[in-house]
């Protein structure tokens, strides 16, 4: 949504007030993207809204922008008579990711910045004592993850009793990360009259429910087709044995025209190798994914953002929520096992206008992959040239790397043997370092402790 400043005016036929105009300006906006060209006059009226939109498209201030205008209608003479008065949550935004959470807080102080309203951002990942405080001192506008939020409330420090608004977004990766039964906990913690606006990049049957659910005679704003890949990106696909993959990925990347890059793997430990991998190329990389801390996370975010990291190799946990303007490249270095999923991995460059390139290594074994993914998006991917991997990056892909250590037996959960398929004998009844013969095993890790990339279960605060 960024481009360069033309007319800092163009907001204005949307009905949007001075103050806003003025941050839209400063913030470097020009021309409204489709979805907020129809989406701000709709949430100018009070209606409820189900936005249908790929990622990168806007969505964000296509609901922070006539939120803050709606709120300062409602309460903003009396605010401006009265600063010090009690400042109730008068508008409440579930995301399904920290970072996503984080982008959006951010939007709202950037539109919002000459407008006398508060905002907070609450996550799981990091002790709650700052963000209690930021409730405690007073918020207009709160974005949570739903099992921090539902944390917080259960221990007092929530409460919507003054709620106007609720948003609901990235709806269908709340689903995938199965936080559907949180959200519905959520919905009983607010008011019945309020707005409610949902955005999603896919409407799954199960969406379809919750919108008819919380959704009252809400107006539909689908600008993308569902599952359709950004126009400006130019896909290709490296059909490449296994063995010369990560040599190619090195030589792929050193490329001085890959700017800014993200690279995609599908498991954590594979993000830390080929992070690994690539800076012994002589391309510094930073892993980010879902067993970093939240510290980590945001120290190669913001790395990442600055330039003093030119890729960031994740998961797909940031294949939504990280909006990262200038991406010049995504490289599938394992493609994704769910075709949707393709969509929103190359959805994180040629953002708001811009262009970009989406190249994929895909081995023999990944060729079904690929498959599922052009029927999905109904175009085939362009096979690229053949590239001759540099002596360098052959180099570095033939060096050892770090092999994962080898995980605890787990009786009967997959990673290792049950303890009825153990062999008996002496060794297998020998205790192990520091725990006595015939001491109980240590209880098993309680269920919603686990990061972000795990099947949803257990409560969303943990995300």
């Amino acid at each position: 949504m960024r481009r360069p400043a033309k007319d800092p005016l163009s907001f204005s036929p949307l009905g949007l007030i001075e103050p806003l105009l003025r941050a839209v300006a400063a913030s470097g906006y020009t021309t409204p993207t489709p979805i907020q060209d129809r989406a701000i006059p709709i949430v100018l009226t009070g209606r409820d809204l189900c936005g249908v939109a790929q990622t990168g498209t806007g969505k964000t201030a296509a609901f922070a922008l006539p939120l803050l205008q709606r709120l300062d209608a409602a309460h903003g003479a009396a605010l401006r008579a009265q600063p010090r008065a009690p400042r109730p949550i008068r508008v409440l935004v579930l995301a399904p990711t920290r970072e996503l959470a984080a982008q959006i807080r951010e939007t709202f102080v950037s539109v919002g910045q000459h407008l006398p309203y508060r905002s907070a951002v609450i996550f799981g990942g990091v002790k709650p004592g700052s963000q209690v405080a930021a409730l405690q001192g007073g918020v207009d506008v709160l974005v949570a993850t739903p099992g921090r939020l539902l944390d917080l409330a259960g221990q007092g420090h929530v409460r919507f009793d003054a709620l106007d608004a609720l948003v609901l977004d990235e709806a269908d990766r709340m689903l995938d990360m199965g936080f559907l039964p949180d959200v519905r906990r959520v919905l009983k913690l607010v008011p019945v009259r309020r707005q409610t606006l949902l955005f999603s990049a896919t409407m799954p049957a199960d969406i379809q429910a919750l919108a008819q659910q919380v959704l009252k005679d809400p107006a539909r704003v689908e600008v993308t087709p569902v599952a359709s890949t950004a126009e400006r990106v130019v896909q290709s696909v490296h059909h490449v044995a296994k063995a010369d993959k990560r040599g190619l990925l090195c030589t792929l990347v050193a490329d001085p025209a890959v700017s800014r890059a993200i690279v995609f793997t599908r498991t954590k430990h594979g993000a830390n190798r080929v992070a690994e991998l690539l800076t012994r190329a002589g391309t510094p990389a930073e892993p980010i994914h879902g067993n970093k801390s939240q510290s980590a996370r945001e120290r190669a975010l913001a790395n990442f953002r600055s330039g003093a990291t030119r890729v960031l190799v994740a998961t797909d946990i940031a294949a939504r929520g990280i909006d990262v303007q200038g991406v010049s490249h995504v490289f599938n270095f394992e493609l994704p096992e769910e075709p949707e999923t393709y969509v929103h991995r190359i959805g994180r460059t040629a953002r708001a206008g811009a262009e970009g390139i989406a190249i994929s290594l895909c081995e023999p074994e990944e060729r079904p992959l690929l498959r599922d993914i052009e029927r999905l998006t109904r175009q085939s991917v362009p096979v690229a040239a053949p590239v001759a991997i540099a002596a360098r990056a052959a180099a570095a892909a033939a060096a050892p790397v770090a092999e994962r250590p080898p995980l605890p037996p787990r009786g009967g959960r997959g990673g290792g043997p049950s303890r009825s398929a153990r062999p008996s004998g002496p060794r297998a009844s020998a205790p192990g370092p520091g725990r006595p013969s015939g001491s109980p095993r240590p209880p098993p890790r309680p269920a919603g402790t686990g990061s972000d990339e795990s099947n949803g279960a257990g409560r969303g605060g943990r995300r």
